[in-house]
C-alpha cells in the first residue's frame, strides 16, 4: 500500500466520520417529525370529536333522549317500567345477603390488602448423605 492510498483512505474515513453524526441527527429528527405529525393528527381527530359532541349537547332533543335513557327521567304524567331479569335479582340478592353496606366491605378489603398473609414456613433443606 502506497502512501497516497493510505492518505486517501484516511481522508475518506475522516469524511465518513464527520458525516456520521449529522446524518444520525437528521434521521432522528425526521423520525421525531413523523411522530409529531401523527400526534397532531390524533389531536385534531379528538378535537373534531369534541366539537361534534358539543353540537350534540346543544340540541335539546339529544339532552332529553340522554336523560331518559341514562338517568331514567320521565315527565310527571308518564309512567315508567323497569324490566328486571333473573340475573339482576340474583345480583341484588347476593349484595343484600352480606348485610353490610358497600363502603364497609370496601374498607375491609383495604385493610386485608394492607396486612400481609402469613405464609407457611419452608423447612430448610438438609444435606443428603
Amino acid at each position: 500500500m502506497t502512501s497516497r492510498a493510505a492518505i486517501l483512505a484516511l481522508v475518506i474515513c475522516m469524511i465518513a466520520l464527520s458525516l456520521a453524526y449529522p446524518l444520525r441527527e437528521y434521521l432522528a429528527q425526521r423520525a421525531r417529525i413523523a411522530e409529531l405529525r401523527e400526534e397532531k393528527a390524533q389531536t385534531e381527530q379528538a378535537v373534531d370529536e369534541l366539537r361534534e359532541r358539543r353540537e350534540h349537547l346543544k340540541d335539546p332533543a339529544y339532552i332529553e333522549r340522554e336523560a331518559r335513557t341514562r338517568l331514567h327521567y320521565q315527565y310527571p304524567d308518564e309512567r315508567a317500567y323497569v324490566v328486571v331479569s333473573d340475573e339482576d335479582q340474583q345480583d341484588a340478592a347476593a349484595d343484600a345477603g352480606s348485610g353490610e353496606p358497600w363502603f364497609t366491605r370496601l374498607w375491609q378489603s383495604v385493610l386485608e390488602a394492607d396486612s400481609p398473609k402469613q405464609e407457611p414456613e419452608i423447612p430448610e433443606a438438609e444435606p443428603t448423605g
